[in-house]
This record gives structure tokens, C-alpha cells and sequence, in this order.
């Protein structure tokens, strides 16, 4: 599955005196286009960062506060060791299957009292910069330290003047339902200054800038973008944010002291030598680079192997539609008889199932679905003691013993995996616990999916039986309330820019209901076409989908749209980006064997006219389907030669596009 080849890079990074005291050490991508300079003056390490000879990031600091030492000042670069290194390996669950990647790797060394106590470990690949820090341990009377407490970083980023942000703000601890927060689930502020703090709390990751001025030979709009995010967390660590410390600065912030009910701290408690998760930059003068980068993963390698060769595939939940009431035998039974006519993989029963059903009928329910040639997955909340959240099956994921013997239930009654709920926050006793569940449930052959959760830190590739986070405002807000609906394709327009750009989305959208009710009537109204749920299935990439369709779409829904649900993959072999803007509109292909879809969405007041090039994608001569909407948002399939020229297209606002080759 992976080769892994170092190779020593011969030529040696360039050094450059800035002063009498100071060293300067540049290293670049393999094409050469990416530049990273480290420098030590004045004893603080900084970084910065170059993109086709522009600045995309200034000097910014490296370091660690630990309780072994203040690891930020007082340092002194000793050497810059570099390599070339490059890995291939196979991950069917994210956005690109086969992966070929290679880097420039720098490990810079520092000294502090004429003792070796840090290295900062760059990797620069064509497209990302990522970068760690490696504690030692410290010699002391009586023998060796060989723990540590890390209690901050000191890493930034301090952009250009005139950037603008894209950026979700961190919610407090302890609010919003049953004092359930933060959970990654605020609106996204859109082209908005810098020097802002969120609600006071920063940014939760991934975090999208643009970058002014920048030279781009044939390209009008002179603009730049970075993407920082971070990946490699574990159960060692803390999940972290981004929080502004002035004007064009950014650095790593902790979790915040009230998270996980204002338990345990916001430190990271380290056994040395220790090397932290890595902070990754992914950088373009368009979008490209971060909706194809696969650093998330590349940075990473499995913690254990799959227990079983695990499937993946689409379904159905009832609750989006038909919410708590809806977890009941007889509704469940509805939605399996409903996925089995898709020909879909899986139902979702989610939460109160153990009381509205109960484990009895929920084993003979699993006999009825395994009979139709469906599995289920179950809702379970991950409660514990830190937040109010009574949603049951509780107490059943917190804690080794229970959590054990009810995925040994599990798996004897042919369970496929599990949603679990409702976590405290990013402090290291919670990344602890998403890995032991995660582990633990491997060796029940089970797949995971996490809600009112934190961002995924290349899980894909860590925890083979990961399929998926929320970690978004998702679906369930447009049953909530009109609003999430009226602005349902502006936030569907920022998603394959910034959330699932790093890590898998479980989203649950692409209705085909026109009303977020069971009688599909009432409640909330849907805003957008039918023609855009079929594109966001497409665009939102998860390996286990479970859509908000319902029995009643097989008769009141179009059939051109239900068959494109039966038929559309959720397991990609490749990604590229068209066309797009977050908040605006998005355009992008997906390849699944040799099947191509070209998905775009619009949220523009005026309908977006462009002209899309299919050649990469579908042959001269050939037909694909082309699924488009008319300026009243009436959707239609209809077969559409591809010539020589780029096709001239229009998408109406909330509407949307795919062309599939047959």
C-alpha cells in the first residue's frame, strides 16, 4: 500500500547572514516555485513564506511555551538538515485515491544555552507548507526529564496588508443547545478584515485568506489565497485555534479553559523526545491548490490497521425530515424499504432509538434491513459529564467497559457503524476519547462518524474505520429555520473552499423535498433547485453519504433527480477545480473510475454566465447528461454533445449544474 523512499538532497540550503548574530536558511519545493526562509535574530525564530517570488506570508514566529522552558526566545540556529521525501499510497475515503507525494523537508535545529532543545520540521511540497516542532529531553540533577507540559505555541502567520479573511468563528464553551458548544458550527464572515477576534474566542480551523497583489502572469484579478489549517492531532495533543493577536497577525491559540465543562487543562501533557501535530499552509494565486491539496493526509501514516475491508456507500436518515418522532420501528422500517429501493447501502437510525425502540426490536430491525440487503448505523451520544445534552443512548461511548460491550452488541446483531454526538470541546482528554472510540470500534469492524465534534486532522488515512465529521453548520438548520434555508447555497458555495477542502464532511443535505416535514408540506421552505442538491452531492465529499431524501421522493420528486441519487458514487478517485468563489459560487469535477461529473452551484443575485472547458474530462463527440436549470429554477436532463469549444453556461441563483458522460 505505501513505499516510502528518502532520498538526501544534494544541493545544500542556501544561507544568507542577515546580521553578525543572525542566520538566515531558505529551502524550496521541488519545482522551486514555494519558498520558505527561517531566520533566528534577535534569538526569536520566524518563518516566512514565498509563492513565485511574492510574500504570501511575513516573518512570523516558531516556538513552544512549555514547563521545561520558554521556547520561543533565547534560540540560536545551529543547522538546517535537508532531504527530499516522497511517499505513494491509497486512500479510497477522501478526495483522491492515489496519491504521489513529495517534499522538501528542513530540520531546523536550535540551541538554547548551548544546548540542543528544539528542531522546527518543515516539509514544502509544490503546493503546502507544513511544519512541527520536536522536543527533547533535558538533562537535570537526579537523571533525565522525559516528560513535559506544553502549554502554548508560539507559531503565527502574519499575512500582507490589504488581506481579507474567510473564517468561522469559534463559539464560547458551554452554549448554545444543552451547552454543547463549541462544536464547529457557526457561519462562515466572508471577505471581511483582518484584526477581528470572531465572538472573542478566534477562528476555527481551516482558515481561509485571500491575498492581495499578487503576480499572476495571464490572470486579472492579481489575488492570492492561503489555507491554514492543521492535521496529525491525536489523543497526545489538543485540538487548537486560530486566534488574533493584532492587525495581520494570527497564531496558534489552546482550547479555552471552560471546554469539557471547565475540566482538565488546556495543555497538551507530552512523554519526550515529542513531536507535535503539524500546521499546514496550502497556497495558490487561485483556488486550485486547496481544493486538490491532500496534505491532511500526506503528513500522516495509519495507527493500526483496518479490522475488516470496510464499505462505503449512501443511505437515508429519517430525523432530518421527520426529526425525534421518527425513531420508531415502523418509520425505521419505512427508510430501510426506501434505501433499499435506491439500491443505497445504509440507514442512519438516529438518536432515542434505545427507548422509542428498543435493543430487542432494534436486533430484529437489523435482521429486517440485513434481509433487504441494508446495514444501519446508530446514533449514540458521547456523554459523560460535559454538557447537558439528554439525547440517549448516554453513557455508553465515555468509557471503556460500556463502550466495548455495546459495540460487541453491535457487532453480533450486523451493525455497520456508529454517529456519535455531542462532544466537550478540543481539550487532550476529548482527542483522547475520539481515539479510543475510533480504535476501539476498529476492532468491532464498526465506521465512525462524529457530530457536534471538532475538525478531522487527517483521520482518513490515521483511522481507517474514520468515514466522517460534521464540523460545519450543516443540514439540520435548514429543518431549524428559514434562514439556514434562504442562505443555503452561500454556505454550499464555501464548503469545498474551506471545511471539506481538509477532511471529510458529513453534511446530510441534498433533499429532494420541497419542505424540510414529513408531510412535505409544511415547515421550512427549500430555496434552491432540485439540480443543486443533485450538484451538492457531488461537491460535499464524505465516503458515507446519508442524504436527506425520503420514501415520498420515489413518487413527488423528479425522476431524472431520484435516479441520479440511486447512481452518484461516494467513493472519488480524483478532484479538480474549475471555476469559483467562496460565498459566490463553486465549480469542480470528480472523477469515479472513468465516470466524470462537472458540478457547479451559484448563489449570485445575478445568474453566473461562463464558459466551462469539458475536454479534460468528457471526449470530443461524446454525449453526457446534462442536469441545468432554467431562470425559475425548473430542472431538466437532457443529452448534450461535447464539442471542441468551451460550453457556455448559466446558472441561475440557488441553481445549479453536473455533466455526467454516460
Amino acid at each position: 500500500m505505501k513505499h516510502l523512499r528518502i532520498a538526501i538532497l544534494m544541493a545544500l540550503s542556501t544561507v544568507v547572514c542577515g546580521s553578525a548574530m543572525a542566520t538566515e536558511k531558505q529551502f524550496a519545493s521541488p519545482d522551486g516555485n514555494l519558498v520558505v526562509a527561517v531566520n533566528d535574530e534577535g534569538g526569536k525564530p520566524v518563518y516566512q513564506v514565498s509563492l513565485g517570488g511574492t510574500v504570501f506570508l511575513n516573518p512570523s514566529p516558531l516556538g513552544l511555551y512549555t514547563n521545561i522552558g520558554e521556547l520561543f526566545q533565547n534560540l540560536t540556529m545551529k543547522d538546517c538538515q535537508v532531504r527530499t521525501v516522497s511517499d505513494t499510497y491509497t486512500l479510497k475515503t477522501t478526495k483522491q485515491r492515489q496519491i504521489a507525494y513529495e517534499a522538501t523537508e528542513a530540520v531546523c535545529q536550535f540551541e538554547q544555552n548551548g544546548r540542543q532543545v528544539l528542531d522546527v520540521i518543515f516539509r514544502v511540497s509544490n503546493r503546502d507548507v507544513a511544519f512541527r516542532y520536536k522536543l527533547y529531553p533535558r538533562r537535570a540533577r537526579g537523571g533525565e526529564t522525559l516528560v513535559a507540559v506544553i502549554t502554548d505555541e508560539a507559531s503565527g502567520f502574519v499575512f500582507p496588508e490589504g488581506t481579507t479573511t474567510f473564517l468561522c468563528p469559534q463559539s464560547k464553551p458551554m452554549g448554545g443547545f444543552a451547552r454543547t458548544s463549541p462544536s464547529y458550527e457557526t457561519g462562515y464572515s466572508l471577505d471581511d478584515a483582518m484584526g477581528k477576534n470572531g465572538y472573542g474566542e478566534g477562528y476555527s480551523f481551516p482558515c481561509l485568506f485571500k491575498v492581495p497583489s499578487v503576480a499572476v502572469p495571464q490572470q486579472q484579478t492579481g489575488q492570492g489565497w492561503v489555507l491554514i489549517s492543521e492535521t496529525g492531532t491525536d489523543g497526545t495533543y489538543v485540538g487548537c485555534r486560530l486566534l488574533n493577536a493584532g492587525g495581520a497577525n494570527y497564531k496558534i491559540g489552546f482550547p479555552q479553559p471552560g471546554e469539557l465543562n471547565g475540566h482538565g487543562s488546556t495543555s497538551a501533557a507530552v512523554s519526550l523526545p515529542y513531536e507535535t501535530p503539524w500546521r499546514t499552509i496550502t497556497l495558490g494565486t487561485s483556488l486550485k491548490n486547496i481544493v486538490e491539496s491532500t496534505v491532511a493526509n500526506d503528513l500522516v501514516q495509519p495507527k493500526y490497521q483496518a479490522s475488516k475491508d470496510y464499505t462505503y456507500g449512501k443511505g437515508s436518515w429519517s430525523w432530518i425530515i421527520g426529526m425525534d418522532s421518527s425513531c420508531n420501528f415502523d418509520e425505521q422500517k419505512r427508510y430501510i424499504d426506501f434505501s433499499a429501493a435506491m439500491g443505497w447501502r445504509s440507514v442512519l437510525v438516529d438518536a432515542l432509538w434505545d427507548k422509542q425502540i428498543g435493543y430487542e426490536k432494534m436486533e430484529e430491525l437489523s435482521r429486517y434491513a440485513r434481509s433487504k440487503g441494508v446495514g444501519l448505523f446508530l446514533w449514540y451520544n458521547s456523554n459523560g459529564v460535559w454538557n447537558d445534552a439528554p439525547q440517549s443512548p448516554k453513557d455508553k461511548m465515555d468509557k471503556s467497559p460500556a463502550r466495548r460491550k455495546e459495540m460487541a452488541w453491535m457487532q453480533k446483531n450486523g451493525i455497520l457503524g456508529i454517529k456519535v454526538d455531542f462532544f466537550g470541546g478540543d481539550k487532550q482528554p476529548v482527542m483522547q476519547l475520539y481515539e479510543d472510540i475510533l480504535t476501539d470500534a476498529n476492532e468491532f469492524g464498526l465506521q465512525c462518524i462524529f457530530h457536534g465534534c471538532t475538525l478531522p486532522r487527517g483521520w482518513e488515512r490515521m483511522y481507517p474505520n474514520y468515514v466522517a465529521s460534521e464540523a460545519v453548520l450543516a443540514s439540520e438548520n435548514l429543518h431549524f429555520g428559514q434562514g439556514a434555508c434562504d442562505a443555503e447555497a452561500t454556505n454550499a458555495c464555501i464548503h469545498t473552499f474551506i471545511r471539506n477542502a481538509v477532511g471529510s464532511m458529513d453534511f446530510g443535505g441534498s433533499t429532494l423535498n420541497k419542505h424540510y416535514n414529513a408531510d412535505n408540506q409544511h415547515g421550512t421552505t427549500r430555496r434552491t433547485s432540485d439540480v443543486l442538491a443533485l450538484a451538492t452531492a457531488v461537491l460535499f465529499q464524505s465516503s458515507v453519504q446519508h442524504f436527506a431524501m425520503a420514501p415520498n421522493n420515489l413518487t413527488d420528486a423528479p425522476e431524472w433527480a431520484v435516479q441520479f441519487m440511486k447512481d452518484v458514487p461516494t467513493l472519488w478517485d480524483e478532484v479538480r477545480f474549475i471555476d469559483g468563489y467562496p460565498g459566490k459560487y463553486a465549480i469542480i469535477a470528480r472523477r469515479a473510475g472513468q465516470k466524470w461529473f462537472v458540478a457547479g452551484i451559484s448563489a449570485q443575485k445575478e445568474p453566473l454566465k461562463t464558459k466551462i472547458d469539458l475536454s479534460p474530462f468528457f471526449a470530443k463527440g461524446s454525449t453526457v447528461t446534462a442536469y441545468t436549470d432554467d431562470a425559475a429554477l425548473n430542472g431538466s436532463a437532457k443529452p448534450m454533445k461535447i464539442g471542441k469549444k468551451p460550453v457556455a453556461v448559466t446558472i441561475p441563483e440557488n441553481g445549479g449544474l453536473v455533466f455526467v458522460n454516460e
